[in-house]
């Protein structure tokens, strides 16, 4: 599935919430069920900045796809995270560093339902798993 079929789910599959409070509230409670990272991710290399919460972002290359995890200390930020480290995790190098994490924020409405706070974090959060990302194509096929 391209990144593109993933958005398009994702967005599809979320807005079958209709109400904006309680979609973002399952997107919350989605994240509670997700273990934490352990103490050995949570390093200053995985740390994002940019963002207001502790938060971090572990990624990792297997068969040539992109996969990650991440963790916050806020339980809203957490559900972010998470959010975008799905939909990102499984694609390839260059088909994550193809997408802006942007239309999907937008078509969630998340501009509308977080501060600019949160969304400049939510930004934050896309840029590193995008660098991440930028930085396995260049390490070639693997």
């Amino acid at each position: 599935m391209t990144l593109a079929e993933k958005q398009q789910q994702t967005v599809d599959d979320l807005l079958l919430i209709d109400d904006p409070q309680e979609r973002l509230a399952f997107i919350v409670d989605r994240a509670r069920a997700r273990p934490p990272l352990g103490e050995a991710e949570r390093t200053e290399a995985n740390r994002v900045t940019g963002c207001i919460s502790q938060a971090w972002v572990a990624g990792e290359r297997r068969d040539g796809r992109c996969h990650f995890r991440t963790d916050a200390d806020s339980p809203l930020v957490r559900g972010l995270l998470v959010l975008l480290g799905d939909f990102y995790s499984d694609a390839t190098p260059a088909d994550i560093v193809a997408t802006e994490p942007e239309q999907l924020i937008e078509q969630l409405g998340l501009p509308r339902m977080l501060s600019p706070t949160r969304l400049n974090g939510l930004r934050s959060v896309g840029a590193k798993i995008r660098a991440f990302a930028a930085a396995q194509a260049a390490s070639g096929p693997g």
